[in-house]
């Protein structure tokens, strides 16, 4: 197996690594230019709470995940996903003037409508990104190229979320904002013409990363022959795509713990300004801060799962249960330094001052440790989905996991922002998080144990 930066050299991945990262990126920048200006200057554009707003631009994002994934996940099955992927990228180039529209007459609807069209942008790439991974890589390259890919995408929101925050924070900024996220689109509009060709594959078998050939076989006895037709019902497809999804063991397992995790990873990152303004008294920068580390650590953690399979340091399994376990404890152990961090300032602090305050270097820690072993836990989980789907399947097996994904996101944005409006703190929010992750964990190993003891992991 090759060291996976080198399929940066090729053409059968980098254009899909630039197209997915500047999508990414641009998605980022423009929601989080949106997240920061509603939470520090709130009263120039609703009456809404910050935390409120949150949670509901969180939700709008997710909304067409939920609806339409089942339908993008058609269309990926259906057509060549390199012609889909330009169609796309043409159209975020139309969300952005929307957006631009938003942030120039400062109308919170038309911004909102912007935000559910990324989403819906998002919604119709996510089935392309991941069900185009094996029909242009080999299976010994899969687990390096999807934690590139993983890699890739924390990196574009950390980069998005730090460039939105900036923007937000300069004079003029929603002119600021509407250019850089036209920019960005016009360059992945290009980079999208690049991807060679996907068509739709027909009858090809499955060849499992964890070997053993019941996967294959089970998956083709619950997936029907592709009839290449788009339902025209939607909600009808959605309930089509789970059910193909419930019946195939291996991939449902992956599909719980993905869903899970980013059900858990957005309650952190869609809070995080919040934490930064109410917590630690902190300004537009120290949210930059906060991201970095979290981030970051996603990145290194994908990268570090691709390096201890590659050179047999550890088993798949145990990646996941320790990665999961350790999301845990690093957002328990947030909650505890948390009061620590709490101070009483008339002026909120910037990064450079906030990172002199005692104990942040152990909140820092912690954001780190989140994302290094959130990283751990997904690579492997995406890479068991993509080699359990069949072929002709792939993409909607992909969408049912984006629809789990929106459903779980959905739930936890409501009850986020329920637990909220009742009066528990964020520190308090993360912890609650963190100990119903523990049970969500023991559950996901318990089912990895059932399938490998029935040899279906190989």
């Amino acid at each position: 197996m090759n060291h996976p930066l080198l399929l940066l050299r090729e053409r059968r991945f980098l254009p899909l690594f630039i197209t997915q990262f500047l999508g990414a990126l641009n998605d980022n920048v423009i929601k989080n230019a949106m997240i920061v200006l509603l939470t520090f200057q709130a009263g120039r554009w609703t009456t809404l709470s910050p935390g409120v707003l949150a949670n509901v631009a969180a939700g709008v994002f997710i909304l067409p995940f939920f609806l339409l994934s089942a339908s993008a996940g058609q269309l990926a099955d259906t057509y060549d996903k390199a012609m889909l992927t330009r169609w796309v990228k043409g159209f975020e180039l139309v969300i952005v003037i929307i957006a631009g529209v938003g942030f120039w007459l400062h109308q919170l609807p038309v911004l909102l409508l912007a935000l559910f069209l990324l989403g819906l942008h998002s919604t119709i790439f996510g089935p392309i990104k991941y069900a185009i991974l094996p029909q242009h890589l080999a299976a010994s390259e899969l687990m390096g190229g999807n934690a590139l890919i993983e890699t890739g995408t924390f990196v574009a929101i950390l980069l998005g979320s730090l460039l939105g925050g900036l923007l937000a924070s300069v004079p003029d900024a929603t002119l600021w904002i509407s250019v850089a996220g036209g920019v960005i689109a016009l360059i992945g509009y290009v980079a999208a013409r690049a991807i060679p060709a996907a068509p739709p594959v027909a009858g090809d078998p499955v060849v499992p990363v964890f070997s053993g050939p019941s996967v294959a076989h089970s998956v083709d006895a619950v997936l029907p022959a592709p009839t290449f037709r788009i339902s025209r019902n939607p909600l009808a497809e959605t309930w089509r795509n789970l059910a193909y999804a419930r019946k195939n063991r291996p991939a449902f397992a992956a599909l719980l713990g993905i869903s899970w995790f980013w059900l858990y990873g957005a309650i952190f990152l869609v809070h995080i300004p919040l934490y930064a303004k109410e917590i630690l008294h902190g300004d537009e920068t120290s949210v930059t801060l906060l991201l970095v580390a979290f981030i970051l650590g996603i990145g290194a953690g994908s990268m570090l799962c691709e390096w201890l399979i590659r050179h047999r340091r550890a088993r798949v399994g145990w990646l996941i249960f320790a990665g999961g376990i350790g999301l845990s404890l690093c957002a328990l152990d947030l909650y505890v330094a948390s009061p620590v961090l709490t101070v009483a300032s008339t002026s909120p602090l910037n990064a450079l001052a906030l990172v002199q305050q005692p104990g942040m270097f152990r909140v820092l820690t912690d954001l780190l440790g989140l994302g290094l072993c959130g990283g751990l836990f997904t690579v492997p989980l995406y890479t068991l989905l993509q080699q359990a789907s069949a072929p002709t399947h792939r993409a909607r097996m992909i969408a049912a996991n984006n629809i789990m994904n929106a459903l779980l996101m959905v739930i936890g944005a409501l009850g986020a922002g329920a637990l909220i409006a009742a009066g528990v703190t964020l520190p308090e929010l993360f912890a609650l998080v963190a100990l119903a992750n523990l049970v969500a964990v023991a559950g996901l190993n318990q089912r990895y144990r059932q399938l490998a003891k029935a040899g279906e992991l190989g």
